[in-house]
């Protein structure tokens, strides 16, 4: 994929955040996409009105610290993107964005659990954890974020009263994990006036994962 290709692919998931409904009031999220040692990254602008004038690309080994071009705000949270790029090879796009069910499961501190079936099959195969609140960009939060993405299983997590990032291989995966995640964060809290959400069973996961692959050799 060109680079042109990527800013288009990185815009048309911006829009999507709108378009599903995983963008709270404001419009704020920040995406990113792994190029080779790249990094394409949203340097402000609404997400709802994204163009390749909001883009950016950086060196994944750059020092947030010493980037041009990106306002003090949007600084802090290039730590984040690049720091998890460099520990996880197998995560090639990043949204971190404040979807309203998903961020009620942030504020209150409780893990989204992984009730909902199209959780699993977006690859997320636990509850989604809490990482504990620390201020945004601080190494404390980063800290906190690495840690628990160190799991090769965690590929999403909720930011203590604050909000939420989803990897994916790329843009598409990681929209369809937060759009599963949203739905399932929003499902569980219905379910509380019905006397609460009930788990799958311990192998439900073993179980779609390899009823999936049956039905992709088959076609």
């Amino acid at each position: 994929m060109s680079k042109h290709e990527l800013e288009q692919q990185l815009i048309h998931t911006a829009h999507a955040l709108r378009e599903r409904g995983l963008l709270f009031l404001g419009a704020h999220a920040n995406l990113s996409a792994r190029a080779g040692d790249q990094l394409l990254i949203t340097r402000g602008g609404s997400m709802a009105e994204l163009g390749s004038a909001d883009l950016a690309w950086l060196d994944l080994q750059a020092d947030p610290q010493h980037v041009e071009g990106f306002s003090p705000v949007f600084r802090e949270i290039l730590a984040m993107h690049t720091r998890l790029y460099r520990q996880r090879g197998d995560i090639g796009a990043l949204v971190h964005c404040h979807p309203r069910y998903s961020t009620a499961f942030a504020v209150a501190q409780r893990a989204i659990p992984a009730v909902y079936e199209p959780m699993l099959r977006q690859g997320i195969q636990a509850d989604v954890p809490v990482v504990a609140w620390a201020p945004r960009g601080s190494e404390a939060s980063v800290n906190g974020i690495l840690d628990a993405f160190a799991s090769p299983s965690t590929v999403a997590v909720l930011l203590a009263n604050h909000g939420v990032l989803v990897g994916g291989g790329d843009l598409a995966e990681a929209l369809g994990r937060l759009t599963a995640m949203e739905e399932a964060a929003e499902l569980a809290l219905h379910a509380q006036a019905l006397g609460g959400a009930k788990p799958l069973p311990a192998a439900a996961y073993a179980d779609v994962n390899e009823r999936m692959q049956q039905f992709q050799k088959a076609s």
